[in-house]
């Protein structure tokens, strides 16, 4: 019997981010096996209570770094996967600063000269100045100008949450819209095979049309995904 791979995250399966995921692997990795836990102590448990020690387990938590709760709940899934050869862990924050990071982000959902890059001016910049932030390993990006311009109430908000929030701002109104129980078709259909498109609705890929699998490919070089999946020891097909 051939090795399995599966993919375990805390997303319920009707939430936005499973539906990322999944898309993602069956574009890129096709043989993994996605499945939900519900939410992070399951995960955490289900590590725990792992005794296959033949296949592989890859693992997705949603690692919000000022989340005190979260914090004590990933010190117990770092220990048991420490104890544990198969199973390998993807450190992101959350699938919404994924998406947030992702290079071409403002490319892909507006197009040139779009009244929403004026209108979301202050978004825009906290977007900037947040992933600025974490890429230099600064946890006290809510001391940061740009970032209480756009949300006075910073501070009653993780990082998860504001990455949330943030994403959503950008991308709303828009087919690349992202929130917890909805992701945009843009994101998991080949560009314009979205049923209800209106004549109105162009975005910056209008021109250059992807399909799902180019989309795929182009968020995994784009982001911080294609180096923890090499360190998980898996490498996609580009």
């Amino acid at each position: 019997m051939s090795k399995k791979t599966f993919l375990w995250i805390e997303d319920r399966t009707d939430k936005s981010g499973f539906i990322f995921w999944k898309t993602l692997m069956a574009q890129l990795f096709p043989e993994v096996i996605v499945e939900s836990k519900k939410n992070n102590s399951e995960l955490v448990k289900a590590v725990r209570d792992l005794s296959d020690n033949k296949n592989r387990y890859i693992i997705v938590f949603d690692r919000a770094f000022d989340n005190i709760q979260v914090i004590r709940e990933y010190q117990l899934l770092r220990k048991n996967i420490e104890i544990k050869n198969n199973v390998h862990e993807l450190r992101i924050i959350c699938f919404e600063y994924v998406l947030l990071e992702f290079k071409k982000l403002l490319d892909w959902i507006y197009a040139p000269e779009d009244e929403f890059i004026t209108k979301r001016r202050l978004a825009i910049t906290a977007r900037e100045m947040l992933i600025t932030a974490i890429q230099n390993s600064k946890s006290d990006y809510k001391q940061l100008a740009e970032i209480k311009e756009y949300y006075s109430r910073v501070n009653t908000l993780n990082i998860e949450q504001l990455a949330a929030k943030l994403l959503f701002d950008l991308t709303r109104n828009t087919g690349f819209e992202v929130s917890k129980g909805f992701i945009g078709n843009c994101w998991i259909v080949s560009c314009c095979e979205w049923a209800k498109r209106q004549p109105d609705d162009i975005c910056g890929l209008d021109k250059n049309r992807l399909s799902l699998t180019e989309k795929m490919q182009t968020i995994m070089q784009n982001t911080s995904l294609e180096a923890e999946f090499r360190k998980a020891g898996m490498e996609a097909t580009l």
